[in-house]
Parts: C-alpha cells; structure tokens; sequence
C-alpha cells in the first residue's frame, strides 16, 4: 500500500527532526569509543576485529555483547568503522561480523605498525572537543556500564540514577509530566498518520480495544473519534491513570501489563516495546495473547515501533533508527530489526505477522 504524499512529506519531515535532535549520539558514541580504545583494539587485532575480539581487547566482559554490538552498529553507519559480513556456514547461519578500521578510525588508533606512537592520531584532540559528550551523564553513564558486569542486568540510567526511569516516573511528577507530555504530542502527529494511511485495515471490525501504556489517552483519544463505536480501554499504571483528562469513549483502568491485560478483540502497543528487553517483551506479548481471542475470532496485537532496516536504502533512516537505538540504551530498551522482532513474536507463541512501513516506525499487525 503507497503512502500518500502529503504522508510521505509529513512522515520524512519527522526523520529529518529526529535526526537532527539524535545526532548528538554520534558524538556520545565516539567519545565512548575513544574512552575504551576500540580502534587500538582493532589495530592491535590487525585492523580487523570480530565482536568478541574487540571485548577481549578492551577487557570488557562478553556479557556486554550485545550492547557493543549496538554501539558498532552506530559507529559503522557512521562510517567511522567498516564491517564485513562473513558468508553463510555450513548450518545456514553467519559467523561473527568482522569489524575493520576505515580511512577515518586509523586516526584514533595511538600507535603505528611497529608499535611507536602515531604521527597521524587525532584522539588527544577529539577527546578534548568532545569533553562535554565525555563528561555527560549518558556517556559516563554508557562508559561506567560497560565496564561494569557485577550486575549485567542494570541499565546504564539506574546505575547513574539509583531507579529505573519508570520508577523515577512513580516517585517523580515533573519526570512523570515530561514522559506522558512527550507520548502524547507523539500520538496527536503520528495517529493522524495511521489512521489515514492504516485505519481502515487495522482497525475497521475490531469491536473492542486494549492501549496498553497508553499513557494519558492521546493515541485513544484519536482513534475513538475515528470509530466511536469502537470500546477503548487504556491501561496504565496508577500514577499516570491519576493524571489522565477526562476522553470520550475511553476507560482508563490502573493496572501492570507485566500482571494483566484486559480481554479485548485487540491489543494495541504504541512505542511500548522498545522501552523494554527481551523477556520483558515476550512477558508483556504472552499477558497480549491470553488477552486477545483466536486470529479466526478476529484477535490480533497492533504494534507501533521502530523496525530498524525497514527502508535499507534510505540511509538518513537508517542512520536515525541507529541513534535511536543507542539513546533506547540508557534505560535497558531496544530498537529491533526484523529478524529481532520475529524472534520474540515467535518466543510469545505467535504465529503470524505483517509489518507495514511508516517513515521512522512501522505498524505490526501480530496473530496468534
């Protein structure tokens, strides 16, 4: 299905804000890679490196796999490294990337061939013009993760925070404010969008409707003037139910979606997943298909999140989904590619899905 052009403009006008309000995280994940020497490694490994090399060099523990891995993705599309992807191995999988020093990481590495100091590295200087990206609290705080594995399962912001983000939200009203402010300016420009291009498929025959951590109702609040016949339902925790305005055609009910959710015709997750890792989302989507009746009853899951990748070509969105990923980092979220998605639809017990393209984000129909 072709977006409409009014769409399109709107939607790439979006990648273009992000990407400028984003950009400041090419400039965290240098200063991050220049503090744990990740081009020396490289050089050191030959000037080529997979993953678990680049670990072993930087003396970071493997548990921080992943996160790397997320952290190269930025800096190869950035183009301050180089990959090469190996072939496909004799059970059909790939081997480990291998990670190589582009023109531009060759002046980061801080020695030469023969192991003397090198004439050519600009580290000293770029350290000093990024030390207010150094010392910020994200990249302290990424640093400080990384080489930190006593307790793999905190997140860079609880570990300069002490809480989560979502417990700081419980305990603070102006942090609580902000997040809910945020969501809901995102919903009016982006549910405008989906309605136009997706309504009528997503939508149309769904009798009953579950948004989960739907905030204070703005995506609700749109799609019930869109079908008010439609019986909508947000769930969300108390604190943020409490300072919910009064929406026509919307219930709000305080709940976990860690807990339950409400029995509906369908579930609808807008940026929700994102904020959370793998178990959580497989938590949060098994709790979604115990909620939702047999695909034949017309039961589905409608997702709204970011499929990194979904227009390889397009490299400025490609490059902003990246950034967002990196910034997801901070409170334990991810930004997923395809493959990703599919394998925690599958762990939830999933069945079936499709994916529908929409700048930025894209709109997941999920079937059990």
């Amino acid at each position: 299905m072709a977006l409409s052009e009014e769409s399109k403009a709107l939607l790439q006008a979006q990648v273009e804000l992000w990407n400028q309000t984003f950009s400041f995280m090419k400039s965290v994940a240098l200063a991050v890679a220049l503090d744990l020497r990740i081009a020396d490694a490289i050089h050191h490994h030959g000037a080529a490196a997979t993953l678990p090399q680049i670990l072993a060099g930087i003396g970071i523990s493997p548990c921080k796999l992943g996160g790397l891995r997320r952290l190269m993705r930025v800096l190869t599309v950035a183009g301050t490294f180089t990959t090469i992807q190996p072939p496909e191995n004799s059970s059909g999988g790939h081997d480990e990337p291998v990670y190589k020093l582009s023109t531009i990481s060759c002046l980061l590495t801080t020695s030469d061939a023969g192991g003397e100091t090198s004439t050519s590295c600009l580290s000293p200087m770029l350290s000093h013009v990024l030390n207010p990206f150094h010392d910020s609290e994200l990249s302290m705080g990424l640093v400080a993760w990384f080489r930190h594995d006593e307790e793999p399962g905190k997140c860079p912001y609880a570990r300069m925070h002490g809480a989560t983000v979502w417990e700081m939200c419980g305990s603070s009203d102006a942090v609580n404010t902000s997040i809910n402010n945020a969501m809901a300016a995102d919903s009016r420009f982006l549910m405008r969008v989906v309605l136009e291009e997706y309504g009528e498929t997503i939508f149309r025959g769904v009798d009953s409707l579950v948004d989960v951590a739907g905030g204070v109702g703005g995506s609700s609040a749109t799609i019930a003037a869109a079908f008010p016949s439609l019986k909508l339902t947000v769930l969300d925790l108390p604190h943020v139910v409490a300072k919910a305005p009064s929406v026509s055609n919307v219930q709000f009910v305080a709940g976990d979606m860690f807990e339950i959710i409400p029995p509906a015709n369908a579930i609808f997750l807008k940026y929700v997943l994102h904020d959370w890792g793998d178990d959580k989302c497989i938590k949060i989507l098994k709790n979604c298909k115990q909620a939702i009746p047999s695909k034949d009853a017309g039961g589905k899951v409608i997702i709204i999140d970011i499929v990194v990748g979904s227009s390889p070509s397009d490299i400025k969105l490609l490059e902003t989904q990246v950034l967002c990923d990196l910034d997801i980092m901070k409170i334990g979220g991810v930004e997923r590619d395809g493959q990703e998605w599919k394998k925690i639809f599958l762990a939830a017990g999933f069945k079936d899905y499709n994916i529908m393209p929409l700048g930025l984000r894209s709109v997941i129909e999920l079937y059990p």
